[in-house]
């Protein structure tokens, strides 16, 4: 089974028993990661998937699930059902993308490390958390009714939704 295979395992397989320590076991892993790519930057990382997870003290599919998440913020994506302990890999992080994904993910825990200060000015911080806002605007042409489906996409009736306070 590929290390793919095994998170999205890892992943479904998680009950209400179990999630807790799931998420504290990747969160942990996932910042101590993160700290340290974010204090040797401008350093790819690369080498072993399995060397790389020793390295920071996690399981190497937890390893996969960083990878998982960090996909949409590489210059080149990799085919993660191919990767497995021995696989090599290189990470082109596109810095300020990263910063904003970290935004959408709701991941405060990860743009909160202060690792990104060396990276980008607080004032480009502060811009792309403005971009990431504006990113979730909803522009409605013509108020909708109170019955209507809601236009954020949530599958709510609008007075359920957005409307709730308006």
């Amino acid at each position: 089974m590929t290390l793919f295979k095994e998170w999205n395992k890892l992943i479904s397989g998680q009950t209400k028993a179990t999630i807790d320590k799931f998420w504290e076991e990747y969160a942990g892993g996932e910042k101590k990661i993160y700290q340290d790519i974010l204090a040797n930057y401008p350093a790819k990382p690369a080498g072993k998937i399995g060397e790389l997870a020793e390295k920071y003290g996690v399981r190497p599919v937890i390893f996969m699930g960083f990878l998982d998440g960090i996909q949409t913020s590489i210059a080149n994506p990799m085919d993660l059902d191919t990767l497995d302990a021995d696989s090599e890999i290189e990470l082109d992080i596109q810095w300020e993308t990263l910063l904003f994904n970290m935004f959408k993910a709701d991941a405060d825990y990860l743009y909160g490390l202060e690792e990104w200060l060396s990276i980008v000015s607080e004032e480009r911080y502060k811009e792309i958390y403005d971009d990431f806002r504006r990113s979730r605007t909803v522009h409605v042409e013509k108020k909708p009714g109170r019955n209507d489906p809601c236009p954020c996409g949530s599958g709510k009736k609008y007075k359920n939704c957005c409307g709730k306070n308006a």
